[in-house]
């Protein structure tokens, strides 16, 4: 019987130093550093994943699905590549509350604790503002100044009293602005701009639909992009909060530079290398949900 030739095993390559400790990554973590090489690069192949990532080729493949499904990248055979969506694409409020839910419960938990008592704050829209806002309902003697239908609500049935029951001890005041409805719900325009301008805010919590060192903070929508910058102006600091997802999202229109934010709030799938290279752009970075118990699924 003819013996079959020996087939020569090539020593296999290490994992990419700028990558390293990633058996320890949880999955939240893995999925951002490949989200990251698959927008820097324009797509990636399964088996250089494997190799850069010293995982297993199924757990690539669930990472690569978890991704598709968020829709940040599309799957193509053998490897990914990223979803352009069109600048002025704007989702709506359901469908950007599916996208990373347990990320904006930590951001908002963690954002919170930077609420003073008896302290004037603004929220801007967003499904992460929204998420915040419940958080807030035990800080007391707040006011709260909002463009979003969705943030006033969330104050408005807290300070309703149930049958049998007075009104949540912390809900605050709510000031809503006026304005033209957006997809994602927030009221924008000259009425709320005009509105915003004559406010004076000690915090101002932003949720944004895109951040990145070049474009700083955007969104598709030109009337928000305008009434964020009205927010931003009357604002003594500001504070955005965003899942790891936004980073590198670019919207049709910039309406502040990175260096004037005070305090980014983010989830704990922001990869290392990019929390180093925000922290060169602005003083604060905090990560939430770093020592929330979680295991790896590889």
């Amino acid at each position: 019987m003819a013996r079959r030739p020996l087939r020569t095993v090539r020593q296999r390559e290490g994992p990419d130093p700028a990558l390293s400790e990633n058996q320890n990554l949880l999955a939240e973590q893995r999925r951002a550093l490949i989200l990251d090489e698959v927008r820097r690069r324009g797509g990636v192949r399964v088996n250089e994943l494997t190799r850069r990532l010293n995982v297993s080729d199924m757990t690539i493949r669930r990472d690569l699905d978890a991704l598709a499904r968020q829709g940040v990248i599309e799957k193509v055979h053998g490897g990914a590549v990223p979803v352009v969506e069109a600048s002025t694409h704007e989702p709506g409020f359901e469908a950007k509350s599916a996208l990373e839910p347990s990320a904006k419960e930590d951001i908002a938990r963690a954002a919170a604790a930077l609420a003073v008592p008896g302290s004037a704050i603004a929220l801007s829209g967003g499904t992460t503002t929204f998420a915040l806002a419940r958080h807030l309902l035990d800080v007391p003697d707040l006011t709260v100044v909002t463009n979003s239908v969705r943030v006033a609500d969330v104050f408005h049935d807290a300070q309703r009293p149930a049958t049998g029951r007075g009104a949540r001890p912390g809900a605050a005041t709510v000031v809503l602005t006026g304005g033209v409805r957006t997809p994602s719900d927030s009221l924008v325009g000259p009425v709320a701009d005009r509105a915003i301008d004559s406010l004076h805010f000690d915090v101002l919590f932003l949720g944004v639909h895109g951040i990145s060192a070049e474009a700083g903070l955007s969104t598709p929508n030109l009337a928000e992009a305008e009434t964020n910058r009205r927010f931003v102006r009357a604002a003594r600091r500001i504070v955005v909060v965003a899942d790891h997802t936004k980073w590198g999202t670019v919207g049709l229109s910039s309406f502040a530079a990175l260096e004037e934010v005070d305090t980014l709030v983010t989830d704990a799938g922001l990869a290392p290398e990019l929390r180093a290279e925000i922290e060169e752009h602005l003083p604060g970075l905090v990560v939430a949900g770093e020592a929330r118990d979680g295991t790896d699924d590889a």
